[in-house]
């Protein structure tokens, strides 16, 4: 009976993706290399949000693009990544310690775009442009996830991914804070956005190359044998065939199951600070200080969602900050428009990110094998990436044909279906009670 009650408590635990340290066991630092990583992602973050910062305004009100434009152009941005992440995170895992060098490419390639907008002004080379870019973000997402993965100890993950997202917003915060002041301090203020945007992400690829260790110590970190034995050289090669195969995983499956359901209904940042602009009223010189709000909070709460996550279950706190982006969808649909509704809106948005992105890596994390840690993750963020896309397409094609309001009450009913459906997918079922979700 002592038997039974225990495997039932330690199910139990698990399916809510709780992650208890033992009992006398310290818990372990955040490891090096997440934080090397973090001050990568900090770096390139500066770089990329003072370009998203602008990027809306600069294609609405200085383009003259229409909301359904925009919107391609917008799915573009967050979904064609998509497309190659499955690639990023395959290459990583096949060379055993090519993390660091397929998110070093990655990176790279990313930079490299960012000179390269001062040239385009009509939709198609800035569609290719942002396409080039994407894919960049495509193939280091994925290796670098993993990396922080391997470097962290189960009962920990999430609170390392929690620390390599809060700095990763910080750069999210400074970002749209130096745009700002480059467009009021110069006369032609978008061409030196991208030009400065160019200069820190080169500086973000120096710091990867030279502090970031490859995958061999990385998870020695975590493990504590010699690099030479953690470079699983002993392992069988990873396959694409053998990455597919992780969705036969029922675990595994349903996080990237939910995750592309949620994603179909997510709106895009850029739209949720236009629908803010339209809604106050605000000037286009301070449109670029919107985001500031979304990463402020989810600078200060990555770190303790990601920590209540280790204790209360993962998916809990996942689904609850779908609830927030519900709340501030809610908000966003109301007649109220006193002074506090960008900061309501902006703290829920804040609240949706820091409970969700760090957080479903850390909750597919456990369904992965360490050699194909990058090609699982991969799977699951090329799910939710391809929903966004479809999700800013439809958006702004609802935009164009109905209005802003109606596009918005779609997106919020659709949301709290898929939301509905994620939990009931997610509880396991009384047979299986193995597969519930870590």
């Amino acid at each position: 009976m002592y038997v039974a009650d225990s495997r039932a408590s330690t199910s139990a635990a698990s399916a809510e993706g709780a992650v208890r340290p033992r009992a006398g066991r310290r818990r372990a630092a955040v490891a090096p290399t997440v934080l090397a990583l973090g001050t990568v992602s900090l770096i390139t973050d500066v770089s990329s949000e003072m370009v998203t910062a602008v990027l809306p305004l600069y294609l609405v009100t200085g383009l003259g693009l229409s909301p359904l434009g925009f919107g391609l152009l917008d799915g573009i941005y967050n979904g064609f990544s998509a497309l190659v992440r499955l690639i990023g995170g395959h290459l990583a895992d096949r060379g055993g310690g090519r993390h660091k060098w397929v998110a070093g490419f990655g990176y790279a390639l990313s930079a490299a775009c960012k000179p390269l907008l001062l040239l385009a002004h009509t939709l198609t080379p800035i569609g290719l442009i942002l396409a080039a870019d994407r894919t960049g973000k495509g193939l280091r997402t994925a290796p670098r996830d993993a990396l922080i993965s391997l470097s962290s100890t189960p009962e920990t993950r999430g609170r390392a991914f929690g620390v390599h997202r809060a700095m990763d917003t910080a750069g999210a915060l400074f970002g749209p804070l130096v745009a700002f002041l480059i467009l009021r301090a110069t006369v032609d203020g978008y061409d030196a956005v991208f030009t400065v945007s160019f200069c820190v992400a080169v500086v973000g690829v120096l710091v990867l190359v030279l502090f970031v260790p490859n995958g061999a110590r990385t998870k020695a970190e975590t493990t504590g044998t010699p690099p030479e034995a953690a470079s699983g050289d002993t392992a069988p090669r990873p396959t694409l065939r053998a990455a597919l195969a992780l969705l036969t995983r029922p675990d595994l499956r349903r996080v990237t199951l939910c995750a592309l359901l949620l994603g179909l209904a997510t709106v895009s940042d850029s739209f949720v600070y236009l629908l803010l602009q339209r809604r106050l009223g605000v000037a286009d010189r301070w449109f670029a200080l919107l985001p500031l709000g979304t990463a402020a909070a989810f600078l200060l709460l990555a770190v303790p969602l990601g920590r209540l996550a280790d204790r209360i279950g993962r998916w809990r706190v996942f689904l609850a900050g779908h609830g927030a982006l519900l709340l501030a969808y809610a908000l966003l649909l109301t007649s109220w428009h006193g002074t506090a509704l960008p900061y309501a809106v902006l703290l829920l948005h804040g609240c949706f990110y820091a409970a969700t992105d760090g957080v479903l890596m850390a909750v597919a994390s456990e369904s992965v094998p360490e050699e194909l840690r990058s090609s699982g993750l991969a799977l699951v963020q090329t799910g939710q990436a391809l929903a966004r896309f479809v999700c800013s397409l439809g958006f702004g094609a609802a935009w164009t044909a109905w209005g802003d309001r109606t596009a918005l009450t779609a997106s919020t009913v659709a949301l709290a279906l898929c939301a509905l459906f994620a939990l009931t997918l997610r509880r396991p079922t009384p047979s299986a009670p193995s597969e519930g979700l870590a």
